[in-house]
């Protein structure tokens, strides 16, 4: 039974299935386009908490016990977690699903995150390790532009291609097939991960970490090219191809460079920095980014259109900038990495 598919894919033989999924947003958030479609909003982005990384951590543990809410399982019967932020050390996620007592895997993609987690959890799920896996990312405003930027009362300008972190957590609970069909469990009925393409650390030895589009563009481009050849399809074959968060600059950037290897996905490609944000109105310049931007946009938007049967099948793909404050200031470059997740309505 092998299921691996080309150079770094995988097609699943018994397709794990998303049964549910949660968002929790912040303040800004909830003004912008999708600002009705979140599960939790709040107009204190404190949400409750003492300091911003406290806060963040709160959106996780809100995120998922509004996920297996929904699904009406218990944290005990989930297997495993697969989490990670922006943080050191992974600590909002560490932190905010700690009273789950759920056994844990952090992860560290940026803002990719949101996709290493579907994809470990979908292939887990797939090889039978257990019925339930939890995927859950976040960021926050605040402890982002504080750990990677400048605190906010230091007022910094931003160049017109910074991204603005948004402040939110996704957590999707992902199940084996067999264990979807018997108890007929979440908000979710008929999405489903076909297949998952990893992908690689892509460097162009950019170095601006005020302009994470351009750095990140060459990694999803890496992935969607690689996604076409392994899986033997083209942009024709999906609905939508959605990037994490390359906003303006970065978009464009990747169009021309999937255009360079024979494809034109103009027509199908959407950005969740582009569309959780209002650009005329809301002044986030590039556009959205963070662990939770393609995590918040694709619970509350992508998969309502999937599991309506509005979009048959959707390349999601978010996209990170492999950096540190200690490789910043070192004047390394910025590398990028994007995870492709085949995402069906069935």
């Amino acid at each position: 039974m092998n299921q691996t598919k080309g150079s770094q894919s995988i097609v699943f033989e018994e397709a794990p299935v998303i049964v549910s999924a949660a968002s929790v947003a912040g303040s800004k958030e909830a003004e912008g386009p999708l600002g009705k479609l979140f599960d939790m909003t709040n107009p204190d982005d404190l949400f409750g908490a003492q300091t911003w990384e406290e806060a963040e951590s709160n959106m996780q543990k809100e995120a998922c016990v509004l996920a297996l809410g929904k699904a009406h399982i218990d944290p005990e019967k989930v297997r495993y977690l697969f989490g990670g932020d922006l943080l050191r050390q992974g600590i909002a996620t560490s932190m905010g699903v700690e009273p789950l007592r759920i056994p844990m895997f952090g992860l560290y993609g940026a803002c990719s995150t949101s996709g290493e987690a579907l994809a470990l959890a979908g292939m887990c799920a797939a090889a039978g390790y257990g019925k339930y896996m939890l995927a859950v990312t976040s960021s926050h405003f605040g402890s982002a532009e504080k750990e990677f930027r400048f605190p906010l009362g230091y007022a910094s300008q931003r160049p017109l291609s910074a991204h603005w972190t948004v402040t939110g957590s996704g957590a999707f609970l992902v199940a084996a097939k067999s264990a979807s069909a018997g108890e007929k469990a979440g908000n979710l009925r008929h999405v489903r991960i076909a297949g998952i393409t990893a992908g690689k650390i892509v460097d162009y030895g950019l170095k601006d970490s005020q302009n994470m589009g351009a750095c990140m563009a060459p990694a999803a481009m890496d992935t969607i090219i690689c996604n076409f050849r392994d899986m033997e399809r083209s942009e024709g074959d999906y609905d939508r191809i959605v990037t994490g968060d390359l906003g303006y600059v970065g978009q464009s950037i990747l169009f021309d460079l999937v255009k360079g290897k024979g494809y034109d996905i103009r027509k199908k490609h959407m950005d969740c920095g582009m569309e959780i944000f209002d650009r005329e109105t809301q002044d986030t310049h590039a556009g959205g980014s963070g662990c939770g931007c393609a995590a918040v946009t694709l619970a509350s938007y992508i998969l309502p259109k999937i599991e309506s049967g509005e979009w048959k099948r959707v390349l999601f793909v978010p996209t990170g900038a492999l950096m540190s404050t200690v490789s910043f200031n070192e004047g390394a470059s910025v590398p990028g990495i994007a995870h492709g997740i085949v995402l069906e309505h069935f």
